[in-house]
């Protein structure tokens, strides 16, 4: 029995109800392409990391990344993070998080890029 169900239109054709860790994702994964103060009703909601994408990536601003990916990562109370990695590329920057999905103790390993010339967040 599953203990988290939505739903996603995005890349579904027929079945649009969504489960457990696959929801998490497709949750996060939004909250991550929402830059923060967008959504109507909500100006907490989303994060400001596009804002870093377009800085010289020093080590002041990917620490700065970080910090703004536990935050939003903390404001879902189904994830627990126990690590994340920020990681400088070409086109963008890339994000690499280890967490786990509450009350489990078992951790995923998601890779996130926040691409530049199409400013969206995608898992990798």
């Amino acid at each position: 029995m599953p203990k988290f169900i939505g739903f996603s239109t995005i890349n579904r054709y027929k079945k649009f109800t969504v489960t457990d860790y696959d929801l998490i994702k497709q949750d996060l994964l939004n909250a991550l392409n929402i830059r923060q103060g967008e959504l109507p009703g909500r100006p907490g909601f989303g994060t400001t990391i596009w804002e870093y994408v377009f800085e010289p990536q020093t080590q002041d601003v990917l620490t700065a990344m970080e910090q703004e990916m536990q935050r939003v990562c903390g404001s879902d109370p189904r994830l627990y993070i126990e690590r994340i990695n920020t990681f400088p590329q070409e086109n963008g920057v890339l994000i690499e998080v280890l967490l786990s999905v509450v009350p489990s103790t078992d951790t995923e390993r998601l890779a996130i890029f926040f691409d530049q010339e199409v400013r969206n967040a995608t898992y990798v």
